[in-house]
């Protein structure tokens, strides 16, 4: 379900596409493997703090078997000090292990937040194009903070579980092969119904991520929107969408935790049971003679320590299938194909001139349903193409394939005479700057919003920026002038004002080609007429495109192309197409009648 924007296209980011349990566990296994020295140890301390821990039911024995015929004070106190040693050793390395663990959930955790950082920004436009904001970020902090908080518990406890029982069966055997015949019964029980129940399980719980995913992306869109929300009093249809959205996140929540949690009381009966016919026949086999009373003291000690784990396995198998949905999902993205990579062979974009032409392009999102169709047209070195249409006609995909968000299907894009796809992505996009209507202010100072991507720049070059984006006196009135600090997104200081900001950011470029996407869309008509100014100077000797609306400012444009549905319907200068009396012409007047 998608809520802004992004009609037509559906979602590919993997939580929908089912992954084997086997493959999620050989890329967590990876993700472990990575830190190898620390889980050697964590294994180690595992397996001694166990061993020491599961001698005490055999002292237990020992103890008893001391006072059977009558108390042997002697061997009673030394089998009684002996399990406190161990168990305060094993209780030492477990609090070991415990902090080991923690270490390396953490690691592991790092590095996959940092591998799924770097992925998005690998990605191509068009996964973010098919994904909500909200959606993306549950996965960078809920489902990776679900994965630590299994790796840091679960992991410890399987490990603890295997040996526990290992070890237990063992030395049930060693005391009484008979009394092993129990657990032939209820073993296959409890594996059936621990089988069963996780299957189902680990479908609530992906459900249920997938569902919260939603949640979350619809929430963010709401909360960024809340202006618009409240200005067309949308506040009730919001909240009704909400309820809605939350219901199903909760339903699918409540189904994942009754499944998960109806594990660990199904098995819990069996193992109960198992201890039951334990203490029935172990009394029979005593009454026999079959076996002594500290051996049957010990062995109903084990059963219980080799029930247990079965139990407890059975208990954090619903967070371990919410920790394998949770992977499942952030692998998802992993998986994502990158943006294509350059050819070995691809040319370095030196020396710019700016001649840019298109010839025969035809593009589409979905190539069944091109947005574009056979579009040619020649943009000279420095001169200003304005491009003009209805909504939707295809001017911001223009411009997306200029800047090789995306490949064309047919036809070529010359950049100097140079086929765009023969030229390195970095080096193309460089040869560009871009003032969207989208502006993008990150959290920082203002110097440093001015100074992005324009390498190391002097706050003279800066301040030379902003003036002629008539934006330094604003500047200077500020509580720290250039130092002033601007919160996420700019919420400090007006829409316009941001995008002043960013257009600053462009004049501070030294690229030949500029791109102009509605750049004072968010500014009052007067300070538009300012930058109309300083705009000249910012286009001088450079190719630019201009998207716009208001056909008042790009009159003066050496070329002006009209789009609509995909095609190039007419192309000229402004006058010339006023005199075709066409469609530019029903445009332009449209805009004063």
């Amino acid at each position: 379900m998608m809520y802004a924007g992004k009609q037509g296209r559906e979602r590919n980011d993997g939580s929908n596409r089912a992954k084997n349990t086997k493959y999620v566990l050989r890329r967590l296994w990876d993700y472990l493997y990575f830190y190898k020295a620390k889980l050697a140890l964590a294994i180690f301390l595992t397996i001694i703090a166990n061993v020491l821990s599961l001698v005490g039911p055999y002292l237990t024995g020992r103890t008893v078997s001391a006072m059977e015929n009558g108390v042997d004070f002697e061997r009673v106190f030394f089998y009684a000090g002996l399990m406190i040693l161990f168990y305060l050793i094993s209780s030492f390395l477990n609090y070991m292990l415990s902090v080991a663990m923690v270490k390396i959930s953490q690691s592991v955790v790092y590095k996959m937040r940092k591998d799924l950082f770097e992925k998005l920004n690998k990605v191509s436009i068009a996964y973010f194009d098919q994904n909500q904001t909200g959606d993306i970020i549950s996965k960078m902090s809920y489902d990776i903070d679900t994965i630590n908080t299994s790796l840091a518990t679960d992991v410890i406890n399987i490990f603890t579980s295997l040996i526990t029982v290992t070890i237990s069966f063992i030395m049930m055997v060693i005391m009484s092969p008979l009394l092993v015949l129990v657990f032939v019964l209820t073993i296959p029980i409890s594996i059936i119904i621990t089988r069963v129940l996780s299957k189902i399980v680990k479908k609530k719980y992906r459900y249920r991520n997938q569902k919260l995913g939603e949640l979350n992306g619809f929430s963010e869109e709401m909360i960024t929107g809340q202006r618009t929300i409240q200005s067309y009093v949308q506040e009730d249809s919001v909240l009704e969408k909400f309820d809605q959205i939350n219901d199903e996140a909760s339903d699918a929540s409540y189904k994942a935790g009754y499944y998960g949690t109806s594990v660990g009381p199904s098995v819990n009966f069996v193992s109960n049971l198992s201890v039951a016919l334990v203490g029935v026949f172990g009394g029979i086999l005593y009454f026999y003679s079959r076996i002594s009373l500290g051996d049957l003291t010990s062995f109903t000690l084990y059963s219980r320590r080799f029930s247990g784990p079965i139990n407890q396995m059975s208990s954090i198998m619903a967070d371990i299938q919410s920790a394998l949905a949770a992977a499942e999902r952030v692998f998802g993205v992993l998986d994502q194909e990158e943006e294509l990579k350059d050819d070995p062979n691809a040319l370095i974009l030196s020396d710019v001139k700016g001649h840019v032409e298109f010839k025969h392009v035809t593009f589409g999102y979905d190539p069944i349903e091109p947005v574009l169709k056979d579009v040619s047209f020649e943009a000279p070195e420095g001169k200003v193409i304005a491009i003009v249409g209805p909504t939707g006609a295809g001017k911001t995909t223009l411009v997306n394939l200029l800047m090789r968000y995306y490949d064309i299907q047919s036809g070529s894009i010359l950049l100097d005479g140079i086929e765009s796809r023969t030229l390195t992505r970095k080096s193309l996009r460089k040869a560009f700057s871009m003032v969207l209507q989208d502006t993008w202010i990150f959290h920082g100072t203002v110097f440093e919003n001015i100074a992005y991507g324009n390498g190391d720049v002097s706050k003279l070059e800066v301040e030379e920026a902003a003036k002629k984006a008539r934006i330094h006196s604003f500047i200077t009135h500020l509580p720290e002038g250039y130092d002033t600090l601007l919160t996420d997104e700019g919420m400090n200081i007006s829409k316009g004002q941001k995008q002043l900001l960013v257009i600053a950011r462009a004049m501070l470029s030294k690229t030949k080609m500029l791109i102009l996407d509605e750049a004072t869309s968010n500014v009052d008509t007067h300070t538009e007429v300012q930058i109309q100014k300083a705009m000249l100077s910012l286009m001088e000797h450079k190719t630019t495109f201009v998207i716009a609306h208001r056909l008042s400012t790009i009159q003066n444009a050496d070329l002006i192309l009209v789009v609509k549905d995909g095609n190039i319907i007419e192309k000229g200068t402004h006058s010339e197409l006023i005199e075709e009396n066409g469609f530019y012409h029903e445009l332009y007047h449209s805009q004063f009648a």
